[in-house]
């Protein structure tokens, strides 16, 4: 039976129309996870795969087989753990270190060069480098080559090592924490490292928890005490945690040696909201057992919020949760040096070409193989070794201007390798709390059905509640005996319409009443011997009171009624005490409290006045869930439809109901509140921005699904006249299958996701859910855990193969931020931690604007042009290289001879060259100003097979013209060659950089000159060792010659053919076919 209901449900998916691409898929479940996969592998086969990464895969994999076996994965088991006895443990358990690094001292160089010859540009120059030490295909001096090499080495090397150095002393600061242990001869300090599992160790509050605990004790009376969680999930609220009674009903802490007692803890596991086990006493009688759940353990990266904690240690280092949820930091590399990289392929193949001609055409006279090769290193510099330093230095360049730009102050660049991505973003994933957010919570509006309080009419309700309580206390004073009258018979009379007045008191005695809040006071005398008495008598003083909730909103609602005058000023479990504007205490027993749940969306609260000996049911709740329950009035769906309407200023609307019945129906509507969790500066513009700058934004939070859809469309990352689609939760394939379905009728509607039916649709229907989800304007993921968070990023890299780019300021963004291809952090209320792991950290959210449009833009502009630049410097050379040899019956002799060739590179066209990364093409202003501009740019279309054949053309055009000019224009010696061939070659390069340049800076104009003065310079001192040696032609040139008229007009002339038509043709280009920018400067 079972299984023909199975066939059944999987014969009415089929039925139902799933089609979402060209090819449909079968009903198989194993298909599913090889779907998006095997469509990437079987492109690529044969020969091209070998060439395109087949031989970079081939080494990879053999790596990792090392690894592994070097290091074989621990199995991961359940333990029991004695109390105070790390000795007992059978285990040996890893560490309890934090370790960020990507390196040790014994990996550091080995890494660092594979991650640098895995670059098919550098592994070339290597095998060049090398070949120069074969005597017969030695061509100059050996420094030409290894020089280059070595300097960019060395640039990388310093540059990691110093980043590796930073991680370390982070790491260090983390680990040499000091942490008091509970030993036998009482307290001992230790460092975190040096914790081991079974240690029993006390956390102070505002302490960070070092390891994963579970609770044994607290100095908090109740038995339980609040945690900070945000570095770990994301979340603000305070979680309540229970110690475990056993443990806590003990007379002093030296008892917990006394006892014989283990904890026995499942296995380390990824789940940071559950856990399984058991605690055990084994020396009373008979043996206590105490089941342990997720309220009883203190995970590491949380803050004691509230009083001392003492617990025992069950997980320790990579074992933690918080450890176990991040991944490990990738190398970046930009898609613009991918891009480059494929280039220098094209161009090694036409390297290899160039030499199969040249040797062709000789005719395979004679040792033809050697001259190949010679050929080969002829040309060489086809392929420029200066592209990398050029790129490299560009980058620090970028990386140093972003720092100083005082529009966004306190930005960081801690990955200096990836400036250019900033420039191709499509998809931006962000986090919502302490992100968009700020993270406080403020009371903004009071409705009362007839009348509605903004925040400039609070004092009108400070003045009621005034006369109302004093005018209370006036009354019970004069007729004292009927102080405690029966149960008032307000329910019996007709309902008659209250006064403003007396609505507005039970409206905010309600408010102070309904709540989970406790009020903390910071003992300012340290004094620790108080007595009960003395706690009682302590003065609840303003200006020490704390409160703590869960939930921050919680909070604003009390904070808001201290500041109408009535305080909260005690809490325990069983009362609660409030204090009138005339000082008066009031106490109220609570008799049962209904928490607070996602599913109930309310909380309910039993209160008896001890005054009045008066029993009140308050609750309060969302709106959707309150509206059932209390009694019909026509307001509240007014309100309804007004909150809707006025949604930036209702975040949470909070129903606070009160009733005389203590029941939940026909509840009597007191009240409807307002708290707002503020966003940060400028989000909405900034979101904005990006929206129009074709950048696709998704939210992922860990928060409940209101508040994430209430952000999305108060920050506006969902526009107004949007629809949002709600998924609705899934549990199995045939729910999700229809749900897809359900949504894929929907158009231009943004998707909120709860993170579990997310699960459940990536499981099964993966690709399709991807696709539709890119389609949507905007995404919003609810209740995401941090993997998860991780593991969206990658999915969009995989399937859309865009660049993407989080943004988060928590400890539970950490893995998405590392596997972004751009990871940017905030320095936000929840800790630094994201912003160390990100490769930019900023301050505020609405500093993203200008780093993309502004930074992102330049960085990859600047760059393309600055490597194709580079890369038609080296090919004029090769092309006049390559003439000069067909010209001297294809001699493999160089032109050039060793200095020149460094010079070439470096003194004589470094400056001007590298002065374009001071080049843009857009004033900031107007990059802000017109986002759109920035869609373009994810195109690609400045670095692109297009753009790199014009340069191609051009440096064949020019080379040719140059070489055949001076052979054409020389008379008499060989030499003059030579020399007017050089001059012409940097002046044109020195006119081609004039030509590239869309901006002019002071700097680019000194660069230009100190580069003509250097060469000028160099002719007049260097004859000597110019002179082409050993091709005994004589000296290289001699000043009579470079100072008669004929060298300069020759030269000249040759110049000009080279450059003049060039600039026409940019001339004429402006003209017909501007590009979209220029539109708008002029």
């Amino acid at each position: 039976m079972e299984r023909y209901q199975l066939e059944d449900e999987s014969s009415h998916l089929d039925e139902m129309p799933l089609m979402m691409s060209e090819e449909g898929f079968e009903n198989d479940e194993s298909d599913y996870h090889t779907l998006p996969r095997a469509r990437v592998t079987y492109r690529r086969r044969g020969i091209e795969w070998l060439v395109c990464g087949g031989w970079k895969f081939l080494c990879t994999s053999c790596c990792d087989w090392l690894i592994n076996v070097c290091r074989r994965k621990k199995e991961l088991k359940a333990r029991t753990v004695w109390l105070g006895c790390p000795e007992k443990c059978e285990e040996k358990y890893p560490r309890n270190s934090i370790k960020n690094q990507k390196y040790n001292i014994f990996t550091f160089i080995p890494g660092v060069l594979y991650e640098q010859f895995k670059f098919f540009l550098n592994l070339y120059f290597l095998v060049v480098s090398c070949s120069q030490f074969v005597p017969a295909l030695k061509i100059g001096y050996l420094y030409t080559y290894w020089a280059p090499l070595g300097f960019v080495l060395a640039v990388t090397m310093i540059r990691e090592a110093v980043d590796e150095f930073r991680r370390f002393q982070r790491d260090k600061e983390m680990n040499s924490q000091l942490y008091s242990k509970l030993t036998i001869r009482g307290k001992v300090q230790v460092k975190s490292s040096d914790i081991q599992v079974g240690d029993l160790i006390i956390v102070e509050k505002n302490q960070r928890i070092p390891s994963d605990m579970v609770f044994l004790r607290t100095s908090e009376k109740t038995g339980s005490c609040f945690i900070r969680t945000d570095q770990l999930d994301g979340e603000t609220d305070w979680k309540l945690k229970v110690a475990v009674s056993c443990t806590q009903r003990l007379p002093a802490l030296g008892d917990l040696f006394s006892i014989n007692a283990y904890v026995y803890a499942q296995k380390p596991q990824l789940d940071i909201h559950g856990f399984e086990g058991t605690f055990t006493r084994e020396d009373s009688d008979p043996p206590i057992h105490e089941s342990l759940s997720i309220e009883n353990t203190l995970w590491a990266s949380t803050v004691v919020a509230s009083g001392t904690v003492i617990g025992v240690v069950i997980y320790t280092g990579k074992e933690t949760r918080s450890v176990m949820n991040t991944s490990n930091p990738k190398n970046k590399v930009g898609l613009l040096d991918l891009e480059l990289n494929q280039l220098t392929k094209a161009l090694f193949l036409a390297l290899v070409a160039l030499s199969v001609v040249m040797v062709t055409l000789q005719g395979f006279v004679g040792p033809w193989y050697r001259n190949f090769f010679r050929f080969l290193l002829l040309f060489s510099y086809i392929i420029p070794i200066s592209l990398r330093v050029n790129l490299d230095m560009g980058k620090a360049a970028y990386g140093w201007m972003i720092m100083r730009d005082e529009h966004i102050p306190g930005t960081v660049v801690r990955t200096s390798t990836i400036p250019e991505e900033l420039g191709r973003l499509v998809y931006l994933l962000t986090d919502k709390t302490g992100t968009l957010t700020q993270n406080e919570m403020i009371f903004k509006r009071l409705h009362l059905g007839t009348v509605s309080y903004g925040t400039d009419t609070m004092d009108e309700i400070q003045n009621h509640i005034i006369n109302s309580y004093s005018q209370m206390f006036s009354q019970t004073s004069g007729n004292s005996t009927s102080s405690t009258p029966s149960r008032k018979s307000q329910s019996s009379t007709p309902k008659v319409r209250k006064s403003v007045s007396s609505r507005i008191h039970e409206a905010v005695k309600a408010i102070a009443l309904c709540h989970n809040v406790t009020p903390v006071y910071e003992s300012r005398a340290g004094v620790t011997g108080e007595t009960e008495y003395a706690e009682v008598d302590q003065d609840f003083s303003d200006e020490n009171r704390t409160y703590q909730a869960s939930s921050p909103d919680e909070v604003a609602l009390v904070q808001w009624t201290e500041s109408v005058g009535l305080t909260l000023v005690n809490r325990d479990l069983t009362s609660m005490q409030l204090k009138t504007p005339g000082g008066q205490i009031l106490t109220y027993s609570i008799l049962q409290i209904f928490p607070f749940t996602s599913e109930s969306k309310r909380m309910g609260i039993i209160v008896r006045d001890e005054s009045t000996a008066e029993i009140t049911f308050y609750m309060k709740g969302a709106d959707v869930a309150m509206s059932s329950i209390v009694q019909y009035n026509d307001w509240l769906e007014e309100e309804n439809r007004y909150s809707q309407a006025k949604l930036s200023i209702h975040d949470r609307t909070l129903k606070v109901a009160a009733v005389v019945e203590s029941v939940e129906r026909e509840m009597e509507l007191l009240c409807l509140t307002g708290v707002e969790d503020q966003l940060q500066a400028d989000v909405r513009p900034a979101l904005e921005m990006l929206r129009n700058a074709g950048i696709k934004i998704w939210m992922l939070t860990g928060d409940k699904l209101e508040t994430a859809t209430c952000i999305a469309k108060s920050s506006h990352l969902v526009s107004r006249t949007q629809d949002i689609h709600i998924f609705r939760p899934v549990t199995n394939r045939g729910e999700a299958h229809l749900e897809l379905n359900a949504f894929r009728r929907k158009h231009d509607c943004a998707l909120v996701i709860a993170g579990d039916s997310l699960e459940v649709c990536l499981k099964y229907y993966e690709h399709e859910l991807v696709e539709l989800a890119c389609q949507c304007p905007a995404v919003v993921c609810c209740r995401c855990s941090p993997t998860q968070k991780a593991h969206i990023v990658k999915l969009l890299q995989q399937h859309t193969g865009k660049r993407t780019c989080a943004i988060g300021d928590g400890g539970n963004d950490v893995s998405m931020i590392q596997a972004a291809d751009c990871g940017i952090g905030i320095e936000g209320k929840e800790g630094k931690q994201a912003s160390l792991a990100a490769d930019f950290s900023i301050t505020q959210f609405k500093h993203i604007g200008r780093l993309l449009m502004v930074h992102g833009r330049n960085s990859y502009k600047r760059s393309a042009a600055l490597g194709q630049f580079v890369m038609h410097r080296g090919l004029i050379i090769s092309t006049m290289q390559a003439v000069f040899s067909s010209v001297f019956y294809f001699a493999s002799v160089p032109l050039y001879q060793g200095f020149l060739m460094v010079g070439y590179a470096t003194i004589y066209t470094m400056f001007p060259v590298f002065s374009l990364v001071l080049d843009q093409d857009v004033k900031p202003e107007m990059a802000l100003l017109y986002p759109e501009l920035y869609k373009d740019l994810t195109k690609g279309r400045s670095l692109s097979f297009k753009t790199f054949l014009i340069w191609v053309l051009i440096s064949i055009y020019q080379g040719g013209i140059l070489m055949y000019g001076a052979l054409v224009l020389f008379e008499s010696e060989f030499v003059h060659v030579v020399a007017i061939s050089f001059t012409a070659l940097i002046l044109t390069e020195l006119l081609m950089v004039a030509l590239t340049i869309r901006t002019w800076h002071w700097l680019m104009v000194v660069a230009e000159f100190l580069s003509l003065g250097c060469y000028v310079a160099s002719l007049a001192f260097l004859n000597e060792y110019f002179g082409i040696g050993r091709v005994s032609f004589g000296a290289f040139l001699d000043v009579a010659f470079i100072t008669t008229v004929t060298f300069l007009w020759k030269v000249s002339a040759i110049t000009i053919v080279s450059c003049l038509p060039l600039y026409i043709l940019k001339y004429l280009k402006r003209k017909l076919s501007p590009p979209s920018y220029s539109k708008l400067t002029s």
